[in-house]
């Protein structure tokens, strides 16, 4: 676990730097997402950075897509393009664009218009199911956008096919960019929803990695049912100037806030590097 804790401050740090010198990006959702990831990246999902297409692969979909400066940091740390290609982020030329793009090697999908993951992770599970694959598809969306009707749509879908292969997670962080969610389109009761159509529904503290390792790799617990992860989480994790305010959504840090918010990371990594 202690090892899971140091790459997510080394990756916050990185998401931090990506921001502040691109001058561009969305803070508030990577932070709250980034224990999410890692789980997933560094101890549940099967991949190869140097075979990305790997057909027995599991797929992961980042459907809230302006989180996406966590997920570039964690395939750069993978090895799916070079670190040093993270300076380039949002950069005119870069490849490294504001939403997850296929130009980059270990993204399945292009997202930033939300509520549309879930749908196409939809399709990868049924394929996979057709072609009797082994693989899970994992799709993270936003508490935020499960106010896209698309989305339970596709819940249905999945539910009715039996997609015991396709695994949503919301990242609950009850914060989107107007407001608290419970103001601006009540979700509540998120768990009662999901169950209503048909998934199996587990809530878990979306930044203890001992929780989320131990869900993940327990999936599926219900045959013939999709999976829906609750995840708790945090918005602007870690930093704590920047937690649990919403104006940290789509804010780029000041020279000052930036060295706070890296002096507070760096101070974390430091004490849990000795405390090793």
């Amino acid at each position: 676990m202690k090892q899971l804790e140091r790459k997510a401050l080394q990756l916050r740090i990185e998401v931090l730097k990506m921001i502040y010198e691109a001058g561009s990006g969305h803070i508030g959702g990577s932070l709250s997402s980034l224990d999410i990831l890692v789980s997933l990246f560094y101890g549940v999902m099967r991949f190869d950075p140097h075979r990305p297409f790997w057909e027995e692969r599991d797929r992961f979909i980042l459907s809230k897509g302006h989180s996406v400066e966590a997920y570039y940091a964690v395939l750069a740390d993978l090895g799916f393009f070079p670190r040093e290609e993270l300076r380039n982020y949002c950069r005119f030329g870069s490849r490294l664009t504001g939403h997850p793009t296929t130009k980059v090697p270990g993204v399945e999908v292009n997202t930033g218009s939300l509520g549309h993951g879930l749908a196409v992770g939809a399709g990868m599970a049924m394929a996979g199911k057709m072609d009797q694959k082994g693989y899970k598809v994992y799709v993270l969306m936003g508490d935020g956008e499960l106010g896209e009707g698309s989305v339970w749509e596709a819940a249905q879908i999945a539910a009715h096919y039996k997609l015991d292969n396709l695994i949503g997670i919301v990242d609950r962080n009850k914060l989107q960019i107007s407001g608290c969610t419970e103001d601006i389109l009540r979700l509540e009761d998120l768990m009662n929803k999901w169950s209503a159509f048909g998934w199996e529904v587990l809530n878990v503290d979306g930044h203890n990695f001992e929780e989320l390792l131990k869900i993940f790799k327990a999936i599926p617990l219900t045959k013939n049912k999709p999976h829906v992860i609750i995840a708790h989480t945090t918005k602007g994790k870690g930093v704590s100037f920047m937690e649990n305010d919403r104006s940290w959504h789509h804010r780029v840090p000041s020279k000052e806030e930036f060295e706070k918010a890296l002096g507070e990371l760096s101070t974390k990594l430091r004490e849990l590097e000795e405390n090793e």
